[in-house]
Formats: structure tokens, C-alpha cells, sequence
């Protein structure tokens, strides 16, 4: 049975991690700068100016943090075979769907979370995912004001770092039945058919965290066990997702839609929308049945 590849094939996986990690680092001393008003490091602008984007705010946070991963991962690796997709440019035209030829791809979410990076949260992270012909292959997402980095690799595993390179575990929780188990759920996305999906699953307990990659993290440590996305007036996006689909998968669980059927990526729109449910795996496919058994008793059209 051939090996799936995780990197091309002109590419040692060590040298990539170690340069995921400066880009990384570098990022959390960025977001760090700006969320305690102190001067950024290299070069960027201190003001923080905020605009209203179609999908929320943008600050100069996100920016800084958009160039220093682009021009890292095109400047430090003499690999240059594949495309890059980031939420901040993703809406430029020259970054249509139609623009992305290569079998690789870098779907990178410079700040996730950011209206609670600008709420004074602690609860904001960077993505930072590759991709192989539409499916996450490395998923790494960075927490700044834990002080962690966290890295999946498809058929690899799963572990979080500290600054100091010290490498921690996961560690899914014990919970099974789903009257027991903990959800992790937004704080700022709340819509009322989500509400109703979960007060019909009856979890044990809820967890208001912010960006994706924070409540994927949540689970990984135990300290929850699934996260469900409804799409509202707008779908989360391929930037949302990939990095943290790809590090719950790497470490044992389950990022799947309400069906069963996988996440795809790089469609025209860059959405994924319809009932998104990541997990530990221990009791997804129970949670996704009485999901579907909560669709199908709901009189308004709702798409999977």
C-alpha cells in the first residue's frame, strides 16, 4: 500500500517544521505586541486600525501577521511548487479559484478569532495547514497567549510544543456517552437552529471559546470533547478549518460534516457549510446520527 504523502517529495519534513516553527513564533511575538499596545517587531505598524470586511474585522494585526507568513513561506524554502491561500487575500481577483493549479497548497488564517483578539481575549490562534490535492495534510495552529504551538501530521500523529521546544501529548478525554461529554462552542457566532440542534443533544456542558483552532486545541487537552459549526447568514471558510481539521484528525479524532462525508477544500467559494462536527472519535458517529435525526424533523430547507 504506497505511503500518502504529507510533503512533496523534494521536501524534507524536519527542515519545513523547523521553519512552521520561526514563522510561528515570530507570529506570536507580532500578536502579542499588538493586543499589549507595544510596538510590533519587524517593521510593522503599531497603530491598530480596524475596517469591517465582508466577513468581520480586519485589523493591522492580521495584515502583519498575512505578510510575515506569506513572505516567510516564499522566501525560506527553496521549494516553490505550490499555491498559497490566505483569508486577507483571498479576495484580491488574482487569487481566484481558477488562479490555484498546483497539487500543494498553504491555506493559512493569520488571525483567527479576531474579534476576540480585539475583544482583549486570550482565545486567538494562526493557522497554518498544507494541503495535497484538496485535503489537509499538516495542520498547525499556534495559540500565543498560552504559549503553545500545536502540530498535526496526517499518519504521524499529534503534540503541542512550548517556546522552548519542549513537546507535549494530546489528550482526548475519557468521556463517551454523549450525555457526558463537554461541547466547546462559540462566543461571538450564535444563531438559534444551532441553539436547537444543541439543546436536542443534551451534552453535559458548554464551553464558550473563540477561534476554531483554540476549541480544537480544547478537545485535544481533554478539556472538552466535540465542537459543532451550523453555517447562518455566512459559511466559515477553508482558513477556518483546515489547520485544525487536519491536527484533530492527525491526533485520532474526527472532523466530518453531520453526514459522515469528509471535508473538501479549494471549492470556488472557499466555504464549508452545512453542519460541520469535529470530535475525539469516540462517539462521532452517535452525534452525527441524532444530528441527521434533528434535520430531518426540520420543516425549513437546511443543506448538509
Amino acid at each position: 500500500m504506497p505511503i500518502e504523502l504529507v510533503v512533496p517529495e523534494d521536501v524534507e519534513l524536519t527542515t519545513l517544521l523547523d521553519e512552521l516553527r520561526k514563522l510561528s513564533w515570530a507570529a506570536a511575538d507580532v500578536l502579542r505586541a499588538y493586543a499589549r499596545g507595544q510596538e510590533p517587531p519587524y517593521g510593522f505598524p503599531k497603530s491598530l486600525t480596524v475596517e469591517e470586511g465582508g466577513d468581520g474585522p480586519v485589523s493591522a494585526a492580521d495584515m502583519a501577521v498575512n505578510e510575515l507568513l506569506i513572505s516567510g513561506l516564499k522566501d525560506n524554502l527553496i521549494y516553490r511548487e505550490w499555491d498559497i491561500l490566505s483569508e486577507e487575500t483571498s479576495k484580491e481577483k488574482k487569487y481566484g479559484i481558477e488562479n490555484f493549479k498546483k497539487d500543494w497548497c498553504w491555506i493559512l488564517d493569520p488571525l483567527d478569532g479576531t474579534k476576540d483578539f480585539l475583544q482583549g481575549s486570550k482565545n486567538y490562534a494562526v493557522h497554518i495547514a498544507l494541503a495535497y490535492k484538496q485535503k489537509p495534510k499538516i495542520g498547525v495552529v499556534l495559540i500565543p497567549e498560552r504559549n503553545e504551538l500545536w502540530f498535526g501530521i496526517i499518519g504521524s500523529g499529534a503534540w503541542y510544543e512550548k517556546r522552548d521546544g519542549k513537546k507535549y501529548p494530546i489528550s482526548f478525554s475519557e468521556r463517551e456517552e454523549i450525555s457526558e461529554l463537554v461541547l466547546v462552542s462559540s462566543k461571538n457566532h450564535q444563531q438559534k437552529k444551532l441553539s436547537n440542534l444543541l439543546s436536542s443533544l443534551c451534552f453535559a456542558e458548554t464551553k464558550k471559546i473563540g477561534s476554531v483552532g483554540c476549541k480544537i486545541a480544547s478537545i485535544l487537552r481533554g478539556e472538552s470533547d466535540v465542537y459543532i459549526s451550523l453555517s447562518g447568514k455566512t459559511s466559515p471558510k477553508d482558513w477556518d478549518m483546515a489547520a485544525p481539521s487536519a491536527l484533530i484528525e492527525a491526533a485520532g479524532g474526527v472532523f466530518s460534516h453531520a453526514d459522515g462525508r469528509n471535508l473538501i477544500y479549494m471549492n470556488p467559494t472557499f466555504s464549508q457549510s452545512g453542519c460541520l462536527i469535529a470530535s475525539h472519535g469516540k462517539s462521532h458517529q452517535q452525534i452525527c446520527k441524532k444530528a441527521m435525526e434533528f434535520f430531518s424533523l426540520e420543516t425549513d430547507e437546511y443543506f448538509v
